[in-house]
């Protein structure tokens, strides 16, 4: 019979292995398996895959990798965790405290998060149709995989365990929350590195606080009332991040310049592949829709980017034109819109395109990007939420947008704007026109652009209402 508890003290490590981060200070490594997980050939595959994408083009500085960010949110699991463990372990049976028993599925879940991510992840997974969600589970529960292996240590329904913690399906809800809810370890490390590495203020908040007032409670996790303003600088700072940084509005357009270029390649390589000079053997597999997890392991962002620098030699003019916006940093120019304006300004970019010899299959997108900063349960609801839970001095259990005005106003309602996206010659072909030149779909597409650079009362309600 597998002796558990015996497996888990015998790989502690005699002295603890740190790595140097410029988040956290240290990550602190404390156990063999955390190890042995981080130097697997999957774990490893994540330096060479970028975190934030498209946003590297506008913020120069975001170059970190998610191998950085798994390490963080491991090492903000295991400070809750330690914590738990020191305050809060249970006594009896039932009593809701943490049981230390769940602290490696914890950690390894924090660790191996992101393990599923591939190259460009977003625009490679809209062409391609993979989930990174489900190739997470399917790389730690594979026994092809390193990881795989390293997790059998602990067991043989150790991988199964950590799997459902990312399907969020583990028993114990308490786990699945730090990993996985509206205020968890994987959200707290992505808003401070990405806004370190961004160069910006606005995802910083007090984790120091927010991590000595978290508890576990029952099955879940609540935070002690007199931590409530250190959770509002929390929620403020996730939007002001997302209004910021991830929906901005030329990172937005270089991932459409992305989408574009991988739609044209597909569509060279199935339609006419004798007449490619280039060579894609690590992309034919997901091309043909036939690939395995050991296809998926082998790209990064690094053979992604060697193929867009052979494709600038392509004679498929499409295709060599969208690899050199790519690599050159030519985003798609964009104008905000609205659902009652969306079709008449489609169709004027959509003819202005066609008349300028552009396919709009190609050079034209609409992108919509919002986001819900913070939502509490309602009955009725197709989709629920985990909350935030305060508990007070008396024990006594309250949702966070019922006490906290601030985010009262953020809580249940969408933030972020719909754009329509092409060409900037396209625009500077309509500003560089002679006024009494200019056609009607110029003028649409100019009265929109003006509109929303010189009415500031409507940029605002677009974007924020």
């Amino acid at each position: 019979m597998f002796n558990f508890d015996g497996t888990v003290e015998a790989q502690k490590l005699s002295r603890e292995k740190v790595f140097r981060d410029p988040v956290h200070g240290y990550i602190h490594i404390q156990d063999q398996i955390i190890l042995d997980l981080i130097n697997t050939r999957e774990f490893q595959r994540l330096r060479r895959i970028k975190q934030l994408g498209g946003s590297v083009y506008t913020f120069h500085g975001a170059e970190h990798s998610r191998f950085g960010h798994s390490l963080g949110v491991y090492e903000i699991t295991r400070l809750i965790v330690d914590k738990f463990e020191r305050q809060y372990l249970s006594q009896t049976p039932g009593d809701g405290l943490w049981q230390a028993s769940e602290r490696l599925v914890a950690l390894c879940a924090a660790l191996l998060h992101d393990i599923g991510h591939g190259p460009f992840s977003h625009a490679f997974e809209g062409i391609f149709h993979t989930n990174h969600e489900e190739i997470t589970q399917r790389i730690i529960t594979s026994p092809e995989t390193e990881i795989h292996q390293v997790l059998l240590q602990l067991g043989p329904e150790f991988p199964a365990k950590v799997a459902s913690v990312i399907n969020k399906t583990y028993p114990n809800q308490q786990v699945v929350q730090l990993i996985s809810s509206q205020i968890d370890a994987d959200r707290m490390d992505y808003l401070l590195r990405d806004a370190y590495y961004a160069g910006v203020s606005y995802g910083t908040f007090d984790l120091t606080r927010i991590l000595r007032v978290i508890r576990p409670f029952k099955n879940g996790i609540v935070f002690d009332f007199s931590g409530m303003h250190a959770i509002e600088d929390y929620i403020v700072s996730r939007y002001q991040m997302y209004m910021q940084v991830y929906f901005h509005s030329v990172s937005r357009g270089m991932e459409m310049v992305l989408h574009s270029l991988l739609t044209r390649a597909k569509t060279c390589y199935l339609e006419k592949a004798d007449q490619m000079k280039t060579q894609i053997s690590f992309l034919e597999p997901f091309l043909r829709g036939d690939w395995l997890l050991s296809d998926y392991l082998r790209l990064d962002d690094h053979i992604l980017s060697s193929y867009f620098n052979h494709w600038l030699d392509e004679e498929d003019i499409l295709l060599a034109d969208l690899a050199n916006r790519f690599l050159t940093r030519k985003p798609f120019k964009s104008v905000l819109t609205s659902p009652e304006e969306k079709t008449e300004l489609t169709i004027a970019i959509d003819q202005e395109l066609v008349r300028l010899g552009y396919d709009p299959y190609y050079y034209f997108a609409e992108n919509s990007s919002f986001d819900l900063p913070y939502d509490y349960y309602r009955v009725g609801q197709i989709s629920k939420r985990t909350q935030i839970e305060l508990i007070t001095k008396m024990g006594q259990i309250v949702e966070l947008s019922q006490v906290s005005p601030l985010v009262n106003s953020l809580a249940g309602k969408q933030r972020g704007d719909l754009r329509l996206y092409f060409p900037k010659e396209i625009l500077t072909t309509a500003e560089d026109t002679a006024a009494d030149q200019v056609n009607e779909n110029q003028t649409t597409l100019l009265a929109a652009y003006y509109n929303e650079r010189n009415d500031v009362t409507q940029n605002i309600q677009q974007r924020l209402f």
